[in-house]
């Protein structure tokens, strides 16, 4: 009977051993795989929130809180313009990271499309209140010009709002045809349409409208009311300023400008008869009065 009890106790002893091995064994293996977990997650890059559109927006709807949410995206991918909450107190440190102030019952409005579940950028919507247009288009201090164009002198149609075009001039200066790069502007608008998502259907357009300064408008005027302006599509990736670009007539066909003779020395004669025959005999002229 005692030989039973002790054979059970030890029995026991083991099987409590074994459980408390088995036990540690699992318990490293759990921290293994946390310190592992810990060690991959502080190799990630630093996440931070953005806010999205929940639906898809086209080009001049409205939307308000109700059609915004939050998402994590990593912090050092973030393009220039995002928002970082739906709201805050107008007075905060947080107010310029919102797309609304507490409060603002105001909707604002998509300057371009936005897909569902697309990052909001500030570039991309106006201010509470405001309809997108060409007044949400322009930059501080700057003025609106309609520039009248026609198919060729609209680029074939292919012009967008948001578009650049270099300006050129065409007109007579001292009675010599000259054709001149006056100015780089950016497009705003094409016809009454500030659409930059309008479809890509080739539309030739009778207006478009530039953001300038005040005195880009003065120029333009004039030189609108003097020759005939055309415009040049400038590519999305081209960064390098054309400088001063004139040419007129000679240079187009290559000519140089007609220089007066060289005077030389000037001679006189003076006419003899011999007989029946005529010379001529030259002398020095007298001096011209």
């Amino acid at each position: 009977m005692r030989l039973i009890i002790l054979v059970s106790l030890l029995l026991g002893v083991a099987l409590a051993a074994g459980a408390v091995h088995m036990a540690q064994s699992q318990i490293g293996q759990y921290e293994a795989e946390r310190d592992r977990l810990l060690v991959e997650q502080a190799r990630l890059p630093p996440m931070t929130t953005v806010v999205i559109v929940k639906r898809a927006l086209k080009y001049g709807e409205r939307f308000t809180a109700a059609d915004l949410d939050t998402i994590r995206i990593q912090a050092d991918r973030l393009p220039d313009g995002t928002f970082r909450r739906i709201t805050a107190k107008a007075d905060s440190e947080t107010a310029g990271q919102a797309v609304f102030p507490e409060g603002e019952t105001r909707p604002r409005a998509a300057r371009r499309s936005f897909e569902a579940n697309e990052v909001l950028l500030s570039g991309k919507v106006t201010s509470p209140g405001m309809d997108a247009g060409i007044m949400a288009a322009l930059q501080p201090n700057m003025r609106a010009f309609t520039i009248q164009v026609d198919r060729v002198s609209g680029v074939s149609g292919f012009l967008r709002p948001g578009d650049r075009v270099d300006v050129y001039w065409s007109g007579t200066v001292r009675d010599q045809p000259v054709t001149r790069l006056i100015d780089s502007l950016r497009l705003i608008a094409v016809d009454q349409s500030a659409d930059a998502d309008r479809s890509a259907e080739t539309v030739n357009a009778r207006t478009v409208t530039a953001e300038v300064t005040p005195e880009q408008v003065a120029a333009l005027t004039l030189a609108q009311s003097t020759g005939k302006l055309t415009l040049s599509l400038v590519g999305q990736n081209d960064t390098a300023e054309p400088g001063e670009v004139e040419i007129d007539r000679n240079q187009f066909l290559g000519l140089q400008a007609a220089r007066p003779a060289a005077a030389g020395p000037q001679t006189c004669t003076i006419r003899t008869r011999k007989g029946t025959e005529l010379q001529e005999t030259a002398v020095p002229c007298p001096p011209q009065p």
